[in-house]
């Protein structure tokens, strides 16, 4: 008997690729203008500056990170960790109000396909002609097109590239040596690479990086809940859809099954079949609908922004115990981060004892303790340092310098000893050294030590 064999089936499909359509309307319009704004930023921020400095610098060799005016140090840890916290605060408490907004209109893997989407759109034609152009033959024609399309790109991400480098090396420096071929070494790499990161995702992946790439899109689920704000279709407006209506004989929904919302979506969903993971929130299914609505005679908002309770119960939840702790969590940490700028003082310094000789003993009898200062001036400004040194009991203790002069953005070793008579003095003590600056008393700093005698 002739056994029929087991149909196979592949474990890998290659990904259908997807051609949105253009749209127009509100949303596609807020979404351009939040592209251009967040592009503007990228490329022109490294180069302005201010005070001479770079609004934004991260200069990795001289430890120094230039944000908006400030200027951060390794010892500024804290400060970085709660911009770090800050941010993902506001994302988090952002996504419980308002969903993935952030993916639809500013996250950077939306922002450069779009505009990557455009230079294709302005070259290859809007989507029928794109489709047309792929299932084409090879031919001159379709090898200058698709040529004059990747030029371009390389083109815009290798300027992206360079432009991300700048915000580590200063631009007026990189972009002369780029444009002169005698880039090299780690600018060089980092140009190419983050250059070919931008083509191949905003210009191939695309929508593949939000569906299986994007971690965000794994845990969003925790942070939503009934009131989230999410793209929604009113099915029960909608369906029956037009030829569903007429097999079924039924009175026809708004629905007329156009599958508009379908063709503009970049990351090839249908709406109308509920919320799915890679939803990304871009509401251009909401101007495609709402323009059909408009052709047809019928209201707008059978897909539109709404939350699972409004379509339950009718009505918005902002305040909710989900949304207020996020909020009031987010508020104390832009508290602690706006006062640790504020009272951050522009000195640093760090003491440390001298670990080859516990103490010395001088031909007087008196006790000698040999310490490295570090002292940083975070400031633009150079600062004369008066240097001194107490007891517990609030006695001086005498120096062997007592003044220092620190440049803008410089740290010094200072090496000094400390001299303590021997008359009452324990084995050890804590003694707390102080730097501040002339003139300035409420610029200062302190740190504390040990101070070893003789034993009795």
């Amino acid at each position: 008997m002739n056994e029929t064999p087991a149909a196979t089936q592949s474990l890998y499909a290659s990904a259908e690729k997807i051609y949105p359509r253009k749209v127009k309307g509100r949303y596609a319009q807020l979404r351009r203008i939040a592209a251009l704004v967040l592009l503007g930023l990228f490329y022109l921020l490294p180069w302005l500056s201010w005070n001479g400095q770079p609004l934004v610098l991260i200069d990795l060799p001289a430890r120094r990170f230039h944000i908006l005016g400030l200027t951060l140090f390794p010892q500024d840890l804290i400060l970085l960790t709660l911009m770090l916290a800050t941010a993902a605060m506001t994302l988090f408490f952002f996504t419980t109000l308002a969903g993935r907004l952030w993916c639809g209109f500013a996250c950077p893997q939306t922002v450069w396909t779009e505009a990557f989407l455009w230079i294709e759109q302005r070259i290859e034609g809007d989507r029928h002609q794109r489709q047309k152009l792929d299932a084409a033959p090879w031919g001159p024609r379709k090898l200058g097109i698709k040529g004059a399309k990747h030029l371009a790109w390389l083109l815009f991400a290798l300027w992206t590239g360079l432009s991300f480098v700048a915000f580590f090396v200063p631009a007026r420096e990189l972009f002369p040596a780029a444009a002169s071929l005698q880039l090299s070494g780690w600018p060089l790499f980092w140009s190419l690479f983050y250059g070919f990161a931008t083509w191949g995702n905003a210009g191939f992946m695309r929508e593949q990086v939000c569906k299986y790439m994007c971690p965000y899109a794994r845990f969003q689920s925790a942070m939503f809940d009934k009131d989230t704000l999410i793209i929604g279709y009113d099915a029960a407006r909608g369906e029956p859809r037009k030829g569903l209506a007429k097999l079924a004989e039924l009175p026809p929904g708004d629905c007329v099954d156009c599958t508009l919302c379908v063709q503009v979506c970049p990351v090839g969903i249908d709406i109308r079949e509920g919320l799915q993971y890679e939803c990304i929130a871009c509401a251009a299914c909401v101007d495609a609908c709402n323009g059909v609505m408009d052709h047809v005679g019928k209201p707008r908002g059978l897909v539109r922004y709404t939350s699972e309770r409004h379509e339950q119960e009718g009505r918005f939840r902002m305040l909710r115990p989900r949304s207020i702790g996020y909020g009031v969590i987010w508020l104390i940490l832009l508290c602690g981060l706006a006062a640790t700028v504020l009272l951050r003082s522009p000195l640093e310094l760090d003491v440390l004892r001298d670990r080859r000789q516990l103490y010395r003993e001088m031909a007087d009898g008196s006790i000698v303790n040999v310490y490295t200062l570090k002292i940083g001036n975070k400031s633009e400004a150079a600062h004369t340092l008066n240097i001194r040194a107490l007891r517990e009991d609030g006695s001086a203790v005498e120096l062997s310098v007592n003044e220092v002069e620190v440049q803008p953005e410089e740290t010094r070793s200072v090496i000094l000893s400390a001299r303590m008579s021997p008359e009452g003095l324990p084995p050890a003590q804590t003694i707390e050294f102080e730097v501040a600056a002339s003139g300035q008393p409420d610029i200062h700093r302190r740190r504390e030590a040990r101070f070893f005698g003789a034993s009795p």
